[in-house]
């Protein structure tokens, strides 16, 4: 009996289990970014909720991609907010370093270090920035690499490191993501 007990399970789990990439859809707050899935069955989580979350990213984009921990922030919000917590009460902030500091960078200085390339991340930027996500570049970073403020994206704010802007977002209130 366990046997065909296992069996009919096997059989069974892999229509929800295997529902796939076709099950994410962007949306309610970020229409072309940030796919997330329904998941039936989750805790519900009440409308009261309220978040207060950074991201931390060092790992730049690649080609075309976006900047997986940009995205990131903008699935949060969408999961979220579809999940029924009001959008003004997610504030999220994303800490860049690293090599990621060239996914902030304006079409000019970012085509000068991507050999022409157009900076994939402008638009989801500028949708986050509008949103009120802050996005913070390490100043030390900046200093390295030599990047000036005058070479950002509008709506990026720079730090005197990540490290500095982490401990502030922390005295804020803010969790940080480990995802």
């Amino acid at each position: 009996m366990r046997q065909f007990l296992a069996f009919l399970a096997i059989c069974l789990l892999p229509s929800v289990a295997l529902a796939g990439p076709d099950n994410f859809k962007t949306g309610p707050v970020f229409e072309a970014f940030g796919p997330v899935a329904t998941v039936p069955g989750a805790q519900p989580l009440p409308a009261s909720s309220a978040f207060k979350v950074s991201f931390d990213t060092a790992k730049a984009s690649e080609g075309e991609a976006l900047n997986r921990t940009l995205e990131s922030a903008a699935r949060f919000i969408n999961m979220h907010a579809a999940a029924g917590v009001d959008p003004d009460n997610i504030d999220v902030a994303v800490v860049v370093h690293g090599g990621a500091a060239v996914d902030l960078l304006q079409a000019e200085p970012f085509a000068a270090r991507r050999d022409g390339a157009t900076n994939p991340n402008a638009a989801l930027i500028d949708a986050l920035t509008d949103h009120g996500v802050r996005i913070i570049l390490c100043g030390q970073t900046a200093a390295y690499r030599d990047i000036s403020a005058g070479d950002l994206l509008p709506g990026i704010e720079m730090a005197l490191s990540a490290m500095t802007a982490h401990a502030q977002l922390q005295q804020d209130g803010y969790t940080l993501n480990p995802f």
